[in-house]
């Protein structure tokens, strides 16, 4: 589990793995990648039924049906699959709400936790897709909003096991994103037409690739920050995830995983030891668990301890090694303790003074592997925190897979 969600493979039940294991996800088991069933089984036709065999009381019927149909139209329209709704007898797909045990040996756990479970292509209980009744179902951002659950077990019903790439609709656990602006990301596509094929008008099944922006000498951004284990890269309403240890790089709209977030965030930053990520923009900053906005978000920037005459971020980053967070504002820079919440006293200092090389107006900052890399303009600099001086000039899209060194 640990190996598949991308944790420090310890073997035990340390924090971090907790929260994972708390979030709300599917209860179908994790394999990994995108992924499909031992044996691979599909259904022999491309013509389905579906029954919805009883409503939950959370929504008004209509809205569950529409939800259903949405969920179902998710993957019609990337394959050749045409699925029809039926309203007695036989069907292939049948749908229920149901609590507790309930006939499968696959009790369900109450509020939150599993939200829902589906079983891969086959007769009898096969197919079926099961929906804890006692989760609170919505159409919109409270509770288990049944579409972004529906067209993933359906995936599940479609012969699809679960994928490791987060923002994945068969990720296993729950990340709301707003339906309105819903997404097949590239790896489902690639699974389920690994399957069956693509539809009519297809969306090819391609490997991810670099943005339309990459290799752009001019190319700069509002943010960059790591986000368990990656890099994700902000510019207006549009950001690029770099996947550790690999050549992808793909793009998505922000508001799609974090939907109370403005377009253009001008700064940002992870605190792994939380799992927390923050987002800056003008005198407000965002705080978020995963896509979750926490509570009583966005505040002012003066809550962090920054004088009236701080009007924005230029950029922000979080050192692993001294569990501090470093604030970039024209010229000069803050040190915040996270483990007090205080901004530590003879602060802003000068960034020349303990970031020679660099003077003002960073763009964007990160950290990794023991350097910061520092955005200006269409350059961006290494910075070596043990012997304190750059070591490196690079092009600000080198991580997009652009190699050409100052």
């Amino acid at each position: 589990m640990q190996e598949f969600f991308g944790l420090e493979v310890t073997g035990k039940l340390d924090k971090d793995t907790l929260e994972v294991m708390h979030q709300p996800r599917c209860g179908v088991t994790d394999v990994g990648d995108y992924s499909t069933f031992p044996r691979r089984p599909v259904w022999k036709k491309t013509e389905l039924t579906y029954r919805i065999l009883n409503y939950t009381p959370d929504m008004e019927q209509s809205d569950v049906d529409s939800a259903i149909e949405k969920a179902f139209l998710v993957w019609s329209q990337v394959t050749p699959l045409i699925f029809t709704k039926v309203q007695g007898g036989i069907a292939d797909i049948y749908i229920s709400f149901v609590a507790g045990y309930h006939g499968d040996y696959e009790p369900f756990d109450g509020p939150s936790g599993t939200l829902a479970h589906a079983y891969p292509p086959g007769e009898g209980l096969l197919g079926d897709a099961h929906f804890d009744e006692d989760e609170n179902w919505t159409k919109g951002s409270e509770g288990a909003n049944l579409f972004l659950v529906a067209a993933h077990e359906l995936g599940h019903s479609l012969g699809l096991h679960h994928s490791n790439v987060f923002g994945a609709l068969m990720y296993p656990s729950y990340i709301y994103r707003d339906p309105d602006h819903f997404q097949l990301s590239q790896d489902d596509i690639n699974g389920i037409q690994d399957l069956y094929g693509a539809a009519t008008h297809p969306i090819p099944p391609t490997k991810p690739t670099k943005p339309t922006t990459a290799c752009n000498l001019t190319m700069t951004f509002g943010a960059v920050t790591t986000f368990r284990g990656e890099i994700l890269f902000f510019k207006d309403k549009m950001f690029w995830r770099k996947i550790p240890n690999s050549s992808e790089v793909r793009s998505y709209i922000a508001h799609s995983f974090w939907t109370s977030l403005p377009s253009g965030v001008e700064a940002a930053y992870e605190n792994p030891a939380t799992d927390q990520i923050y987002f800056f923009k003008g005198s407000k900053y965002w705080a978020f668990s995963g896509t979750e906005m926490l509570m009583d978000y966005p505040k002012s920037i003066q809550r962090l301890g920054f004088p009236s005459s701080v009007k924005k971020i230029d950029a922000a980053v979080y050192d692993e090694a001294t569990e501090k967070t470093y604030f970039f504002v024209g010229n000069k820079y803050w040190s915040y303790n996270e483990g007090t919440k205080t901004m530590e006293k003879g602060f802003p200092k000068h960034i020349v003074r303990d970031f020679p090389g660099l003077d003002k107006n960073i763009q964007a900052v990160f950290q990794s592997d023991g350097f910061l890399y520092f955005f200006k303009g269409k350059w961006q600099y290494e910075f070596s925190t043990t012997f304190k001086r750059v070591t490196r000039i690079m092009r600000t899209d080198s991580w997009l897979g652009c190699k050409d060194e100052k």
